[in-house]
């Protein structure tokens, strides 16, 4: 059986790697509690300072995989109570994260890529707030994420927009922190500029900035919850859903 999830290490490093090439890494039940799981131990792992978060295959994430929800294989409610875990857990983990992106970084793909604590996207690479195609709301916290980031103002334009955005786009709204030409030496360079400083008290600033916002992002991940629920019954959603499905532009009505 494939692992969904892949954690590799190399002394004080543990890479993350998404597993599911075939899908662009679209992220399913599996995906999702793995990930939970996987980041748990990495918690509880003292001898690791720094943690990877990368794709396996064209992309980092292509979001949630569509398909398996219309399959209906999930329990909406126990699928978002995993993702909010996951964001949970890497936005509050004592270790220093980095999101290495390549191909697509699109919605819950990035939202996940936010909750890290350094974003570095490969040229080429496209990043996109894209839920708004199908219906949907932003979940995995993109609305503290993305508020924090860029403002109130600007954070429901980039939603209500649902733009793909190119690595500079994104660098010049402070979604991302560098461009890479070559992602893995660009990645080596900022863990071995991290691994040459007292990295514990790096962890410290994170920890104490994260138990400070921590009560705002539960309560966002649970206004997310419920509002995603409210937006999966809604006739814009189904439309968004069919014509996805059938690869054409939606034709919503507001309803």
């Amino acid at each position: 059986m494939i692992q969904p999830v892949i954690v590799t290490y190399a002394g004080r490093v543990a890479t993350v790697e998404l597993n599911r090439p075939e899908s662009m890494n679209a992220m399913n039940g599996d995906m999702l509690s793995e990930m939970v799981c996987k980041l748990k131990e990495l918690n509880s792992d003292d001898s690791i300072d720094i943690v990877i978060l990368k794709g396996n295959g064209k992309a980092f994430s292509s979001g949630g995989d569509i398909k398996w929800m219309l399959n209906g294989t999930g329990d909406f409610k126990n699928v978002m109570d995993c993702i909010n875990e996951l964001v949970t857990t890497l936005y509050c983990m004592p270790k220093l994260t980095i999101s290495a992106i390549h191909g697509a970084a699109a919605g819950l793909g990035l939202s996940i890529a936010l909750a890290t604590d350094y974003t570095i996207a490969k040229e080429g690479s496209k990043l996109a707030m894209n839920f708004i195609g199908i219906g949907l709301i932003p979940d995995g916290g993109a609305h503290f994420f993305l508020e924090r980031r860029l403002g109130e103002v600007r954070a429901k334009e980039l939603i209500w927009e649902g733009k793909v955005m190119s690595p500079a786009e994104a660098l010049e709204k402070n979604l991302i922190n560098e461009i890479a030409e070559d992602l893995d030496l660009s990645v080596e360079k900022k863990v071995q500029e991290w691994l040459s400083k007292p990295v514990q008290a790096m962890i410290k600033t994170k920890k104490i900035l994260a138990e400070r916002n921590r009560p705002l992002l539960l309560k966002i991940l649970e206004l997310e919850k419920y509002g995603q629920d409210k937006m999966r019954t809604t006739e814009d959603h189904k439309e968004g859903i069919t014509a996805f499905v059938e690869k054409r532009k939606p034709n919503f009505t507001g309803k």
